[in-house]
């Protein structure tokens, strides 16, 4: 019988040419065609089924999510190609939303707004490091399209802000007393992300020291001796036990996932230690282990690391990005593995992943993706947007495979 590994690279051809297909004659259309507010500016995110607008207001991570993407189909299409003539809509779209931001995003501090609504008004106080980091990352990206100035120097600037707001990134915004303060996964995994992207655009930025600081951040504090990661740690001088706490035995498969391919990608593009990359696929495995459900098939949303029951009432929905994010990191791991038993059984996570996956979220007859599937696999909410789902993991999952099988076509022929 065939090995997963063989029958990964015999299909390797056709998911090439599914993720392709599906980013640019479904994803884009839809958002290309249903998002853009042409009145206000910026992008209308809660969509449902068909694409209809359902609520009006805007978030910001989600409008410069989009404005990233728009900006990154852009960039990565070359000249000449079978997309050529779609570039000039794409940077339209990316400027529509670049614009909303750079007049209704920002507080006097530069810090980010969480949301406005559709006229631009702010609506929530800038409580997140997070929606700074994605103005950050769409203002660079803007700017490698546009080569607009006043992008580069926004990003630059947010992107300084973020590196004093990082120790705190909550600032006077968390509900907290400050008596209990753990160190957040999130930070240092976003930051990597965020250093990688920045330096692509912008290359005059020395962002070395910083991404090595985080992966190392990663693995020595929150890395759970079962392999996946800690979403919070209490700190070395703290009087409480991170395993007495919710917050301290939170699990999140698909966020470890997500962070561990944002350093495989690091080690990759930047030529660090194979030793990383090895830490991280292993990692990525024991958390399927871990994360999977046994029962209906799909990965948990949240976990709790010594199977107590979570706090998050929605623990066992089904996710888009969740099961996304898994593609994208399995689909690289398989094309950076050399190990053949590790290659193995990425090829067979990888295939059951798929399977699952694109025969529950995808929705040929509409368009797009569902975000949110009960625990059975069956859809929760007939929507393709909301206030946390916009255009951004289904159509970066789709580059990024497309991308990622690629190279292992490559990779066999050669």
């Amino acid at each position: 019988s065939m090995s997963h590994s063989q029958r990964l690279i015999e299909k390797a051809e056709e998911y090439q040419k599914l993720y392709w297909d599906t980013l640019h004659t479904d994803v884009v259309p839809f958002w290309s065609k249903f998002s853009p507010d042409n009145e206000y500016g910026g992008y209308f995110t809660c969509l449902d089924t068909k694409g209809t607008v359902f609520d009006t207001d805007k978030f910001i991570w989600l409008q410069a999510r989009e404005v990233w993407m728009f900006a990154k189909l852009f960039n990565v299409t070359l000249d000449g190609s079978e997309m050529n003539d779609k570039k000039q809509e794409w940077l339209k779209l990316a400027k529509l939303g670049a614009t909303f931001l750079q007049d209704h995003a920002k507080d006097e501090n530069g810090h980010f707004y969480f949301s406005v609504d559709r006229m631009g008004n702010p609506l929530v106080a800038p409580y997140s490091i997070f929606s700074d980091c994605f103005a950050a990352m769409a203002f660079a990206q803007y700017y490698k399209a546009s080569s607009e100035e006043w992008a580069k120097d926004l990003a630059i600037a947010t992107f300084e802000n973020i590196e004093k707001r990082k120790s705190n990134p909550k600032g006077k915004w968390t509900k907290g007393t400050g008596h209990r303060a753990f160190g957040s996964m999130a930070v240092p995994m976003i930051d990597i992300n965020l250093c990688l992207e920045m330096e692509e655009a912008i290359p005059s930025l020395d962002i070395n020291h910083r991404i090595d600081a985080n992966i190392d951040t990663v693995f020595k504090i929150f890395l759970d001796e079962r392999g996946f990661l800690r979403e919070n740690v209490a700190g070395k001088s703290d009087k409480f036990d991170t395993n007495d706490t919710f917050d301290g035995r939170l699990v999140m498969p698909g966020h470890t996932i997500e962070a561990l391919w944002f350093i495989m990608d690091t080690v990759a593009k930047k030529n660090r230690s194979p030793e990383i990359l090895k830490k991280c696929t292993d990692s990525i495995l024991k958390t399927l282990e871990f994360g999977w459900d046994q029962k209906f098939g799909g990965i948990f949303y949240f976990m709790d690391a010594l199977n107590k029951p979570p706090q998050q009432l929605e623990w066992d929905q089904k996710l888009w990005w969740v099961h996304l994010e898994t593609l994208v990191a399995l689909s690289l791991a398989f094309s950076l593995e050399i190990r053949g038993e590790v290659r193995e059984k990425i090829a067979e996570w990888y295939l059951k992943v798929h399977e699952w996956s694109w025969a529950r979220f995808s929705d040929p007859q509409n368009g797009e993706w569902f975000g949110y599937l009960n625990r059975r696999g069956e859809v929760l909410l007939e929507l393709k947007g909301g206030k946390w789902k916009g255009f951004f993991h289904v159509p970066r999952a789709m580059l990024l495979c497309h991308q990622n099988f690629a190279k292992i076509v490559q990779q066999t022929k050669s």
